[in-house]
């Protein structure tokens, strides 16, 4: 049941092939003789230096892959110098997670019919040095994640809301995760709830779920300091686009004015590569997380970060790029450069 969660995508599940397949139709223009004895990955985020363009997404429940749950992965985040940003559905504490290690972490937040458990979640991330806010924007209901419903999926207790709201919800029709969504979930969120959002912290305002220049565009009008092109791990919308096959459409609308970061089916160094060269700052990792989480507690995740930085790094010297500045939009062809060469 808990592999199918993490696993699954929804309905025919479209959109979860085609996040990683979108990623194999890219392919690279190389360049030769260039000196590339010495590789620099490092970059900045808001402000904070990470020693890759590489970050952990904001997942559901890591103590159904490992007992130390999101301490496990926090401390993995520290130890490799990213940052993790926590979900609100996280099976630790904001309270323990920070407590664990020294790192730069955000929290993932949604808005909930109770504006006051948005409110209480925010302050507490702010009071323990969380240093930016990630609000998903895609998910004013739950998507039909048939997995879910066949396993009758059973969402462990979330500890974030204790004394806030009871996470025990009841539900004969199938997954009681999309009953407990169905029941705090605000679906009346609309741009002027980031406004609200803005005015109750003054930490800086990612937000997560954008497909589209129209939206960019508009996040940018009501103040965000970052997007994340993300369809939720194919987990919302089936046949919503892949994250990649977009990415440029949504960096274009922004113009350099705020970063654009992307998640959604990167599984090796040579896709971080191809979504940097169509202009995104860094990538968040979800599922391999979980996977390497899974496998080894805090060595696992520690060791799928340091892998996915290793090929990266063997792909920029062999593209001839020895720092992320050199990556540009001429080291890779797309679908839509093969057709404009048809043309």
């Amino acid at each position: 049941m808990y592999f199918d969660f993490y696993n699954g995508g929804a309905e025919d599940q479209y959109t979860l092939k085609e996040n990683v397949e979108a990623f194999h139709r890219i392919t690279f223009r190389p360049r030769i003789l260039v000196d590339v004895s010495r590789i620099s990955m490092s970059t900045t985020i808001l402000g904070h230096r990470i020693s890759a363009p590489i970050m952990i997404a904001p997942t559901s429940f890591h103590k159904l892959a490992h007992p130390e749950g999101e301490i496990a992965t926090a401390r993995a985040a520290a130890s490799c110098n990213t940052i993790m940003a926590l979900s609100f559905s996280s099976t630790c504490t904001v309270e323990e997670v920070a407590s664990s290690c020294n790192a730069v972490r955000f929290f993932q937040i949604y808005v909930y019919k109770r504006r006051d458990v948005t409110s209480m979640l925010v302050q507490r991330a702010e009071r323990n040095g969380f240093k930016a806010m990630i609000l998903t924007v895609d998910t004013p209901r739950i998507g039909r994640r048939e997995a879910d419903i066949k396993n009758r999926m059973i969402s462990p207790h979330l500890k974030n809301f204790e004394g806030l709201l009871s996470t025990e919800v009841a539900s004969d029709k199938g997954s009681n995760l999309e009953a407990f969504a169905a029941e705090v979930l605000d679906r009346s969120i609309c741009w002027k709830d980031i406004e609200w959002l803005r005015s109750i912290t003054s930490l800086p305002i990612l937000i997560k779920g954008v497909l589209t220049h129209e939206d960019a565009i508009k996040a940018m009008e009501v103040g965000v300091a970052g997007i994340v092109v993300s369809n939720h791990g194919a987990r919302q919308l089936d046949y919503s686009p892949a994250t990649i096959t977009v990415l440029e459409e949504v960096v274009h609308a922004v113009g350099g004015k705020i970063p654009v970061l992307i998640d959604g089916g990167v599984r090796r160094g040579t896709d971080i590569f191809k979504a940097l060269a169509l202009g995104a700052q860094a990538v968040m990792i979800g599922r391999p997380i979980l996977y390497g989480l899974a496998a080894k507690g805090e060595c696992g995740v520690r060791r799928v970060i340091e892998m996915l930085k290793d090929e990266l790094e063997l792909t920029m010297a062999l593209s001839g790029c020895p720092t992320l500045k050199d990556i540009t939009r001429s080291h890779v062809r797309t679908d839509q450069d093969r057709f404009n060469c048809r043309l």
